[in-house]
């Protein structure tokens, strides 16, 4: 059986097991119980698959066993796996032992897993219902993900389809959570996108300011080839921070460093006293954040609004400033998902915007189809900003940015539309050639943009118009006349038939 063909029976069969929750409470909440039970049968099974393997080297030497796993994996303490949890279905405070079990496992793998599992609550009235209600739910969600499609033992699938998995999960709720969705998801194809713009290499350390369940950053990791990165990621929403956590966990990069914390008010990546710099930093923040921390920027101890102070109603820019400011100065790659607007707007937004371009950070801006998102139909546009363009960086001679309209090109689908890897590669191509393509794109020199007032939207530097056919309008009114002469006769035979069959004309 092919790895595609077992990944897919591993999604279709943890998507059946949400049937328990629909209806009952919305996907943005259902979405934590079954992710943390999807979470809790993968530790179990990879548990119980290492422990048949190590028995064979050591027999029925329980402790050594089980201090060899500790030490090589993780811990798995008796009375806590999924199996035990199964067994214990029926019981009448099955929400309680569920709740126990996890925070067992969280207090034997605190470096890995402390707080992960502190949002969610299995013995919740408010979520699950009364006892008996709340207890029927559990024993179907735990015979859910008891079927043997659900089996996840590392010999039977490996930890990408787990991975996959989850991320496969998650893109599923966030459709249908819709708007609520986007605190916690990017669509899989803009994650690719973004991460290959952002060009990750060996070596690098990799950071998302607001990182939700971590897809983006594992995109990028991706695109490194190897297993040298460092990944880091701040999330203020807990429980998506949680979803963080166990995604790091399942794709076993769960040396990641992920924070809990509010990125524009109070970022928790800091070194001697300063914001951590990084090779990489990719986001995608939330869309004109209001009340994003404004009375707090002009004292701020890390001095990242330098540029200007963004409105209090609009925090892009904000989230803009803190991905430029913890990039390495001379070496440092952004990458960031926008509203349009960030790209016209004046006044403060203005100021900053032109500060940047003189600096001349700004690389590329991308516009992008609408509707890719489940959390806004808008579309929406990728700006790249290198700092190997500072002077005495490898690119400072540099003096243009390129301009992609992306946006006419993409897969409609019924509710959302999507970036195919033929779309995803032209652009990515287009924006490392650096070349002019009619219709498409366009090489801006600097001073073109100053001229244009430091307005960076799309249409002003790539001209899509497609002229109209010139019609000629004597020939259309002589084949106007001909068809209504053709009609005319039509008309007449169709008279002459209805009187033979004696209908009245």
């Amino acid at each position: 059986m092919t790895d595609q063909i077992k990944q897919k029976q591993v999604n279709d069969a943890a998507w059946a097991a949400c049937d328990t929750f629909r209806g009952v409470i919305d996907a943005g909440s259902y979405k934590d119980y079954i992710l943390v039970m999807l979470f809790l049968k993968y530790i179990s099974d990879a548990w119980n698959d290492h422990y048949a393997e190590y028995k064979n080297q050591f027999g029925d030497d329980d402790l050594r066993i089980r201090r060899r796993l500790e030490r090589e994996r993780f811990i798995l303490p008796k009375g806590a796996s999924f199996y035990d949890l199964y067994s214990s279905r029926e019981a009448s405070n099955i929400g309680e032992l569920i709740n126990m079990a996890l925070e067992k496992i969280e207090d034997s793998n605190r470096a890995k897993l402390e707080g992960v599992f502190r949002n969610i609550d299995f013995n919740s009235e408010a979520n699950l219902g009364k006892v008996k209600d709340r207890n029927r739910r559990l024993k179907l969600l735990l015979e859910d993900f008891a079927k043997p499609e659900l089996d996840l033992s590392p010999s039977r699938v490996n930890e990408d389809i787990i991975g996959e998995c989850y991320i496969y999960l998650i893109s599923r709720f966030a459709s249908d959570a819709g708007k609520k969705a986007g605190e916690f998801y990017t669509p899989t194809p803009v994650s690719i996108l973004l991460a290959r713009l952002a060009n990750p290499q060996p070596g690098n350390m990799i950071f998302d300011p607001a990182c939700g369940s971590a897809s983006l950053l594992i995109r990028a990791a991706n695109e490194v080839g190897s297993n040298n990165y460092a990944l880091f990621g701040q999330e203020m929403n807990g429980a998506t921070w949680a979803l963080a956590r166990m995604n790091m966990f399942l794709h076993a990069k769960d040396s990641a460093r992920i924070e809990w914390c509010d990125t524009l008010n109070s970022p928790a990546l800091i070194e001697h006293n300063k914001l951590m710099k990084f090779d990489v930093v990719v986001a995608n923040p939330p869309f004109s954040l209001d009340k994003w921390g404004q009375e707090n920027a002009e004292t701020d101890p890390h001095k990242r609004f330098w540029r200007g102070i963004p409105p209090k109603t609009k925090g892009d820019y904000a989230f803009i400033s803190h991905m430029i400011e913890t990039a390495k100065t001379q070496t440092g790659r952004v990458a960031v998902i926008v509203p349009h607007g960030v790209l016209f707007r004046g006044a403060a937004e203005g100021q900053i915007r032109q500060k940047l371009i003189e600096e001349n950070l700004l690389d590329a801006v991308i516009g992008l189809p609408a509707n890719l998102f489940t959390s806004t139909g808008i579309p929406v546009a990728i700006l790249v900003f290198d700092r190997s363009r500072e002077q005495g960086g490898a690119n400072d001679k540099r003096k243009d940015v390129v301009f992609i309209d992306a946006s006419k090109e993409f897969r409609s689908g019924k509710a959302q539309n999507f970036l195919d890897e033929d779309h995803i590669e032209k652009i990515v191509t287009t924006y490392r050639a650096r070349k002019a393509i009619d219709k498409y794109s366009y090489v801006a020199k600097i001073d073109e943009i100053r001229e244009n007032n430091y307005n960076l939207n799309i249409p002003r530097y790539v001209d899509t118009f497609v002229e109209e056919e010139e019609i000629d309008i004597q020939a259309l009114q002589g084949e106007i006349r001909q068809i209504e002469s053709e009609l005319a006769q039509v008309r007449g035979k169709m008279d002459e038939y209805l009187k033979e069959l004696g209908v009245a004309v």
